[in-house]
């Protein structure tokens, strides 16, 4: 592997040699006879702060290194843990996660930097035998996650992603009483996301601020030029670094929508999507404004709407719902049954997971050496991060065609047509967007073979070239063969 400087930030390890991976499986899960476990945290602005917390709010949970490239957030965030803990641990704050990996008495790591690392650190860490906390998405394209998830079985880590909602009984009870039949056959699972931001600018192109090693923050991604948006939180929005808000945030409820499916399904065999980025004018790339649409080898769907714009009577909604065969369908906390306008409120039994909330549950796993105790395992992650990012190349191929309720290419499905003209009105009434003054990009329908992870049919060049993102020197990813 092509070694970069790794540069230790505070108080180091003693150095060591040049970082190896080996075979051996689960070969530093050293969690000695005390019980504590030695977990690292890789990304420490925003949401590793809440990483950073909920490691500490563990019993006998060391936060033993901090690591980040922008060496002010690293400085910043390592006096914050020192006080917390009073000295109690003697954390060190490293820029490079290869360096921590380096350490045989390191137990784990918890991912929370941008998506484009997710899988490469999740394989890095699987492979030096360490178990894996990992934000959402757990990968930034189809087959990165894939040698992800080849990796866990592998190695036998336990790798959890950070879907919270996987640790929640009342959720799981919900899934097992929809799979058991209990509401009827579904026949759509529905997600949305639709949390109100604003404009991020321009993009403003130049140098990389000194405090920043640049060269590590893009790790993996092939970008040509620094600019301002990319650091520290907009990368959310731009192709090579993020995957829009349909695989940030919405990865929670792609995933919820995915758990409810029949337990036989892992992915669909076609997908679509129609949107934009509208109102804003700003640099970046991913829409604001999604309906996509997938369809599983059994002909259930998961249907998924984006709305970002803020409006006044703005609707916030980042839940999910389920519609039945029959006609009924679950919103919310209530059963309406077909014609129903009160509905009954769900009564379920709790659903099986590892107690404790998504912080403990992960340490349980760890300390009981046993992958299938995580809330969200490798395999799951997987197949609802391809469903996000399936949708997302549908758009990504898209072409521009005017706005208007007349858009949407379903065929015959006149669910999917009724819930994409409820979004057309709310962007045309609600927003206020122009009708035949704006566009929307229409997707293709997108065919895809589960068991090869391959596209096939109408697009499928196009659309295989968008599953394997291309990679620096230096962060190649392993093929599946040779994992």
């Amino acid at each position: 592997m092509t070694q970069l400087n790794r540069r230790r930030f505070n108080f180091a390890f003693a150095a060591g040699t040049s970082f190896i991976i080996t075979g051996t499986k689960a070969s530093g899960n050293i969690i000695g006879a005390n019980d504590r476990v030695r977990i690292a945290v890789a990304g420490v602005n925003g949401r590793g702060q809440s990483h950073i917390s909920g490691w500490l709010g563990q019993q006998n949970v060391e936060v033993a290194c901090l690591i980040d490239p922008d060496e002010k957030v690293l400085s910043s965030s390592m006096k914050a843990v020192l006080e917390k803990t009073s000295g109690k641990f003697n954390t060190v704050g490293f820029k490079d996660v290869r360096t921590a990996l380096d350490d045989k008495n390191l137990d784990a790591i918890s991912v929370a930097t941008p998506n484009h690392w997710h899988s490469m650190m999740t394989i890095w860490g699987a492979q030096a035998g360490k178990h894996v906390y990992v934000e959402k998405p757990m990968s930034h394209d189809v087959y990165e996650g894939r040698i992800a998830m080849e990796a866990q079985k592998k190695y036998g880590v336990v790798v959890q992603h950070g879907t919270q909602s996987r640790s929640d009984a009342k959720r799981a009870g919900l899934h097992e009483a929809i799979q058991a039949g209990k509401f009827g056959k579904l026949k759509i699972s529905y997600g949305y996301c639709c949390k109100p931001r604003g404009s991020i600018g321009p993009n403003k192109f130049g140098t990389p601020p000194t405090n920043l090693d640049w060269n590590l923050w893009k790790g993996p991604a092939v970008i040509e030029e620094y600019h301002s948006n990319y650091v520290h939180y907009n990368w959310h929005w731009f192709w090579k670094t993020g995957n829009g808000d349909l695989n940030n945030q919405g990865t929670h409820q792609l995933d919820i929508a995915r758990w409810a499916l029949d337990k036989d399904q892992t992915h669909p065999v076609r997908a679509m999507a129609i949107g934009g980025r509208f109102k804003w004018d700003d640099g970046g790339e991913t829409p604001n404004t999604m309906f996509g649409i997938a369809e599983y080898p059994n002909k259930q769907f998961v249907f998924f709407n984006v709305r970002n714009v803020n409006y006044e009577s703005y609707q916030r909604q980042v839940e999910n719902e389920y519609y039945f065969e029959d006609g009924g369908k679950i919103i919310g906390d209530r059963y309406f049954s077909k014609g129903s306008s009160s509905g009954d409120k769900v009564s379920v039994p709790n659903g099986k997971v590892t107690p404790g909330g998504n912080w403990a549950s992960f340490i349980a796993a760890c300390r009981a050496k046993d992958p299938s105790m995580a809330n969200g395992n490798a395999a799951d992650a997987h197949y609802g991060c391809v469903l996000g990012h399936l949708i997302n190349n549908s758009y990504r191929l898209g072409k521009k065609v005017p706005f208007n309720a007349k858009a949407g290419q379903f065929g015959d499905n006149k669910d999917a047509y009724e819930h994409f003209s409820y979004l057309h009105s709310v962007m045309s009434e609600g927003v206020g967007i122009p009708e035949d003054k704006a566009e929307y990009v229409v997707g293709p329908w997108l065919t895809f073979d589960p068991k090869t992870e391959r596209h096939i049919g109408d697009y499928a060049t196009e659309a295989n070239a968008l599953l394997r993102d291309p990679r620096n020197p230096g962060f190649e990813l392993p093929e599946l063969k040779a994992i």
